[in-house]
Order: structure tokens, then sequence, then C-alpha cells
């Protein structure tokens, strides 16, 4: 794999010997192509587009903070020890807390700048998935959040991952035995399940799915309840074949607690949204653009 992918001269002020790592630019491309998607989006919707800017700036800020507050806080002995190195070390960007930490200050701003949440949570769902795509890639090159060990044919092994696939990691780490049989064919590196690509794989599906549905006739919102279903699901599956040290609930890890709460939310939000008596997302799109042509035709005489 490829964790660094290149380090800056020693020579270059303030940030010579500084490495480049994969996973971090993979974070920085999935942000971009979040916001390069969502403009034909809001575009369709009436809402201007240069406003899928300020949603990826909110979901940076919110997206980090949360990531490295959930990280912290699952990690609170280290944390104890170490508070400064927790807070501020390159690692320990958590999924959940990321999106948790993006999706309050995506609806603060939507409710300041007076877009309809439920508009912006439609606007947000496919590149969402198409986001953690990319973003899963990262964690692919760097070598993180794989799965467990396997000899299947697509089995892929990280003697330089974070944590690599070794027999003493595997064990040691996470208190998983690894088959004897496995150690005599690979020796001490040991393949385990991409589960990165797994979810790469799903979630590009998603995004076509839910591409496809972007115009939908239901109230605003039951896009996003859509994904919430989708991406609750598969985060749950995968946390199986994952390997874990964060299974507090039984055999359940918290993430697959929390992907059960998220599918518990978008099915009641599919339901409640299908149901007549609320705006929906052509009658809602076609006033933006109503809204949008008048404020125009306002500048052109002034």
């Amino acid at each position: 794999m490829y964790p660094i992918l290149f380090t800056f001269p020693a020579w270059v002020p303030l940030i010579g010997g500084m490495p480049i790592t994969s996973f971090g630019v993979m974070m920085f491309l999935s942000f971009m192509v979040g916001g390069l998607t969502m403009r034909p989006i809001m575009r369709e919707k009436g809402i201007d587009p240069e406003r899928a800017w300020d949603v990826i700036f909110m979901a940076v800020i919110g997206g980090i903070v949360g990531g490295k507050l959930y990280y912290v806080l699952l990690n609170w002995q280290a944390t104890a020890a170490d508070p400064l190195g927790m807070i501020f070390s390159r690692g320990g960007m958590v999924w959940y807390g990321g999106f948790l930490g993006a999706t309050a200050l995506v609806v603060w701003d939507a409710r300041r700048s007076g877009v309809p949440v439920g508009m912006t949570a439609d606007v947000v769902a496919a590149p969402l998935a198409l986001c953690y795509a990319v973003g899963r890639m990262g964690c692919f090159l760097v070598g993180d959040d794989w799965g467990r060990p396997t000899d299947l044919p697509w089995g892929v092994a990280f003697p330089n991952g974070s944590p690599p696939t070794t027999v003493s990691s595997i064990e040691q780490s996470f208190g998983i035995t690894v088959d004897p049989a496995l150690v005599e064919t690979y020796g001490s590196v040991i393949p385990v399940h991409p589960t990165q690509l797994y979810e790469v794989a799903l979630s590009l599906i998603f995004f076509a799915v839910l591409w496809r549905l972007r115009n939908h006739k239901h109230r605003l919102g039951w896009l996003f309840m859509l994904w919430l279903v989708l991406a609750g699901s598969e985060r749950f599956v995968i946390e199986i074949l994952r390997v874990k040290d964060d299974r507090f609930f039984g055999p359940l890890t918290l993430a697959q607690m929390i992907s059960l709460g998220l599918v518990a939310v978008g099915v009641w939000g599919l339901a409640r949204l299908r149901s007549a008596g609320g705006p929906d997302m052509a009658r809602t799109a076609a006033s933006g653009r109503g809204a949008a042509r008048r404020k125009a035709r306002r500048r052109a005489r002034r």
C-alpha cells in the first residue's frame, strides 16, 4: 500500500520534511467530489450552486471536530495519559463522529441561510455516498480499517498498514486467533478481507441509486432517509467482517449500535415522508427556481 505519497524536501520553509499521506489526499478529494456533485443538484433545485462550498466548509469543520472528539472519547484511557498527543495527532478520524459533527454544522448553516433543512438533506444524500467511497479508498491505501483473516483469492495483506496485518498484531491487538493453516501458508503477514473495498463498491452502487432518485416526488428529506437506511445497513454488515476492539455490546461494535439507530431513523423517516400533506420536492424546487429568477430580475433592474 501507499500510506505516504511523498515528503516535502527539508529545505522547504515551514513544511519541510512533512509527509503527505494517501489518506489525507483522499479526504481532500472526497470533499472536492462532494462539492462538485452537489452543484448540479442545487442548480436543479433553484439553489445557488456556490452554496455547495458553504456546505462543504461546514462539513469539513464539523467532520474534523466530530471525528476527533469521537476518537479521543472512545480511547479515553490513552487520552487521559496524553491528552495533547491524542488531540493533535494526525490520525484518529472516526467516520460516525465526523458524520454527526458535520451534520450538526450543516443543519445550522441551512437554518441560518433560509434553505429548508429537508431540501439540504436531499441535496447531500447522493454526494455523501460518493464521498464515503472516496474516503474509504484512502483507508485502503493507508492500510487501515481492514477485516478478518481470510484465504479468499481477493484477500489483501497490509505489511505496512495501520496496524499491519501481522499475526502478532491481529492476535494481541484484537484478540483474534489466526488459523495456523494461514500462518503456514502466508507466514507472519496474513491476508485479510479488504473491507474498505467492499464499502467502496457498495457506496458507489448507493450513489448510482440515489442519483437516479434525486428528483423524487416525496416530501423533502425522503432521499436522505433512504441514504441513512442504505449506509447504516451496509456498515452494520461490514462490521461483522471488520477486526475491531470496540465490541462493547456483546458481539456488536459501537459502530453497529449507531448503525442500527440510523437505520431505525431512516425507516421511520421514509414512512413519515411518504405520507400526503407536505411539500414534495418538485413543488419546492419550482418555487425555489421562481424565487431565484425574481431575485435575478431585481438585480438586473438595479
